[in-house]
Formats: C-alpha cells, sequence, structure tokens
C-alpha cells in the first residue's frame, strides 16, 4: 500500500465476522492479551448488529488491513453520549504511510456524526508511535486511572461472596 492508494472505511456486515475475527485475534495478541471466548462472541455480536457498537473495515488496494470500532455510552460528566474507540488495529506491514491519521480521523467523524460528545481511548504506555497519533489530534491523559470490575454474568460467573468475577 502506498500512500496514495485509494483507502475505504467500510462498516461491517455478517460476512466480515472472520475476517474482523482473525484481524481482532491478531490485534489481541500483539497488545499482549489474547482474544478470550467471550471476546470473540463479542466480536460476533457487533458484525450481527450490536446496538452500541460500531464497526468499519479499512481497505486498501483491495486488500483488508485494519478495522477499528467504537463502542456507544452515556456520561453526566461528558454532557451526554460519549463512546470509546475499542479497537484501533492495521497489520504491521502498512503502518508508518499516514493510514493510521485517516483512520483515525474517520473514526472522529464517525464518532461526531454519532452524536459523541467526548471520546475515549486507552493505549499501552510503551506504544510510543499509537500515543504520538492520538495527541496530534488532540486526545489527552486524564490524570485519572482506568479501572474495571468484570460482573458477575453466565459467561464470567463471579463467586456469591464477591461483586467483581475475577479476571479471566
Amino acid at each position: 500500500m502506498t500512500e496514495k492508494s485509494p483507502v475505504a472505511f467500510d462498516p461491517v456486515h455478517k460476512a466480515d465476522a472472520e475476517v474482523l475475527l482473525g484481524m481482532a485475534r491478531a490485534f489481541h495478541i500483539e497488545d499482549g492479551h489474547p482474544l478470550s471466548v467471550a471476546g470473540e462472541a463479542a466480536v460476533r455480536h457487533i458484525v450481527e448488529g450490536e446496538p452500541f457498537a460500531r464497526a468499519w473495515i479499512v481497505r486498501s488496494a483491495g486488500r483488508t488491513v485494519g478495522y477499528v470500532v467504537i463502542t456507544l455510552g452515556y456520561s453526566i460528566e461528558y454532557g451526554g453520549r460519549d463512546g470509546f474507540i475499542d479497537d484501533f488495529y492495521l497489520v504491521p506491514e502498512v503502518r508508518g504511510q499516514g493510514l493510521g491519521r485517516k483512520l483515525l480521523d474517520f473514526a472522529l467523524s464517525q464518532a461526531t456524526q454519532l452524536g459523541i460528545t467526548t471520546l475515549h481511548l486507552e493505549v499501552e504506555s510503551g506504544n510510543e508511535s499509537a500515543n504520538r497519533l492520538y495527541r496530534s489530534v488532540g486526545f489527552e491523559e486524564t490524570g485519572r486511572r482506568l479501572m474495571r470490575c468484570r460482573l458477575n454474568s453466565p459467561a464470567a460467573p463471579a463467586p456469591p461472596s464477591t461483586a467483581c468475577a475475577a479476571p479471566t
């Protein structure tokens, strides 16, 4: 792929399930946390029309080269609808050619169209190229820590004595 190759950001469809799943597996392995069974099910729910997520596949020069997923939320602090760039991935061979910036600009545009007033993301602290990219468009650290609690669910039952399920 070259900088001048035409780039398409196509909404995912059911027919894209295996392609998206393959890229999600590659991304999560590269990011240090392989995709779980629940994560694979979440990818399948997205392609089936999950109402709280939107996803697009990146294609260039006839090849599938990446994807982005935006999830939807709501925040009093941020005055309404907020969102989260849940996954942002390009295959290694197309990185460093300006496509990441194009994909990020596209994601910001889509977030605006979805009525999102604040868009969040998380990035590994050692991923300097991603940190530079995100900062270049105005993302900033909040000074807060991102925390999580995996709630008891059929996919990850917690012992009755605790509110949060053990990490898997």
